[in-house]
């Protein structure tokens, strides 16, 4: 750890350096670059999650003015109250049935969740997304029937409350919902199976002035085809330009953004507010989800997103979201190892890789959580006393399964560790962490301990738990119940 403290001095060092430049040139540097409407999602399917008080230090230290939430949990948002900060509350897929179903609902879910933080010095509610991609293909048409009945009852009870105008409803969409089988922009159209329902939702949208939110991920379509060029996913005009009728995208971002221009323009809807709900690179998971593509990524699409000339169809400053703040080690895992790696800090609020919020390419640390509490320095570890080697795989896979191994995996941080030993103490020490330090949940049947030594590397973290700030989750492991058992067999 010692190695990382000295990097951060030293790139503390350069800022100074690079404050005092501007200084002389008379600049005040911070303020000249400072970018509006940088918006970033917060997810909580973590073990632990940091106090609501230290993300609003983080978003305010960092000069982000949005948040996105997947939930509207009471005690949450009002740590919102008076910052300043415009909020979009969300509604999970779960409950849209009682809310399409029961109008009285969806007038209580207003009261609850909107109106008793609007009051002189309260929360800045500006969206409420009604759902999470509801229309996934992975759904199968579960939230059909349920998504636009309860836009309407969300938006109606809006209205009833006198809040309307300035607090809309939306659904953020995956890209999923638009296809385009020639892979340029003008074939696109919305999937045949939920155009009808599309239509309904965005003329909805357009009478009640409210914007479209869709998820746009370069990172997916890279992993999801082998063939896709892998420069496509940045910005730095590096890949072979896809041609259409006249125009030419360099970047999969624009083609994936002006694909929904012209799926819009089919179902007559020329011109709508759209915002990109969700975006981002993962940094562990995945040969191609580390810290360098991600800065990679995120280096260009901040560069993009300060010029503000949008996408070729879309001209002009486009909101964004990022995700996600920070990498939640819950999340399931069934789309892929990389899903609780998504975020620009670490899980406990510190910054992963220096990069600059305003595009100008000033790379600086974010500011990381401050005063963040831990629990005990202490990990658990394989004892190195143990001879017998018969009872290990089969409890590395239930720590893997119950816990995140997903740093071992191939090109991830923790995949060089260097002995069987330390994979081993990895997977032993992450389920004993998620567990908030258990003395039981270091046993193992008698092959672990629990140790004062940290044995994290420049590369590798063996974290500690923090004291919570919330309930904890159940864990979400998806199909990859056995995946700590295939980790140790590969180091064979």
């Amino acid at each position: 750890m010692e190695e990382q403290e000295v990097a951060v001095d030293l790139v503390e060092d350069w800022e100074v350096e690079l404050a005092v430049d501007w200084e002389e040139l008379g600049v005040d540097w911070e303020e000249e670059l400072e970018l509006e409407g940088i918006g970033v999602n917060w997810g909580t399917q973590a073990s632990q999650n940091m106090q609501p008080s230290t993300i609003v230090q983080i978003l305010k230290d960092n000069k982000i003015d949005q948040i996105k939430l997947f939930d509207s949990d009471h005690w949450s948002v009002k740590f919102f109250a008076g910052t300043g900060i415009e909020v979009m509350l969300g509604i999970p897929n779960n409950h849209l049935a009682e809310l399409s179903n029961d109008y009285d609902r969806a007038k209580d879910w207003v009261k609850e969740n909107v109106t008793k933080h609007l009051y002189d010095g309260g929360v800045n509610i500006k969206y409420i997304a009604v759902g999470n991609e509801p229309f996934l293909k992975a759904y199968n048409g579960s939230n059909l029937k349920t998504t636009f009945p309860a836009l309407k009852n969300v938006q109606k009870a809006l209205d009833e409350a006198g809040l309307g105008d300035k607090i809309k409803v939306t659904t953020p969409q995956n890209a999923d919902v638009y296809e385009s089988g020639s892979n340029a922009p003008s074939a696109g159209n919305f999937r045949s199976d939920i155009k009808e329902n599309m239509i309904q939702i965005l003329k909805f949208f357009k009478e009640n002035n409210s914007p479209f939110l869709v998820n746009i991920y370069p990172f997916l379509s890279l992993y999801q085809n082998p063939g896709f060029p892998v420069e496509f996913a940045f910005f730095d005009g590096g890949a072979k330009p896809v041609q259409d009728k006249g125009i030419s995208y360099t970047n999969m971002f624009d083609a994936n953004l002006d694909t929904l221009i012209w799926s819009l323009r089919k179902i007559g809807i020329p011109k709508m507010k759209i915002i990109v709900g969700e975006i981002g690179w993962p940094t562990e998971g995945h040969v191609k989800a580390n810290v360098k593509l991600a800065k990679k990524f995120y280096d260009g699409f901040f560069k993009k997103m300060a010029m503000k000339k949008g996408t070729p169809l879309y001209p002009g400053d486009i909101e964004y979201y990022l995700f996600s703040l920070t990498d939640e080690n819950q999340k399931s895992i069934a789309p892929g190892d990389f899903e609780r790696h998504w975020g620009v800090f670490r899980y406990d609020g510190q910054p992963k890789f220096p990069m600059d919020f305003t595009g100008q390419g000033h790379d600086k640390m974010p500011v990381g959580a401050k005063g963040v509490k831990y629990l005990e320095k202490q990990w658990c570890a394989f004892n190195s006393d143990i001879k017998n080697m018969s009872l290990v795989p089969d409890n590395l896979g239930y720590a893997c399964a119950m816990a995140d191994c997903t740093a071992l995996n191939y090109g991830s941080s923790c995949n060089k560790l260097g002995s069987i030993q330390a994979n081993i103490s990895y997977a032993f020490n992450m389920y004993f962490q998620m567990q908030n330090q258990d003395v039981e949940a270091c046993s193992f049947q008698g092959l672990a301990k629990i140790i004062e030594t940290n044995a994290s590397t420049l590369e590798c973290l063996f974290p500690i738990a923090l004291e919570s700030a919330g309930t904890r989750l159940w864990m979400q492991t998806g199909p990859s119940i056995l995946a700590g058992l295939l980790v140790f067999l590969a180091l064979f």
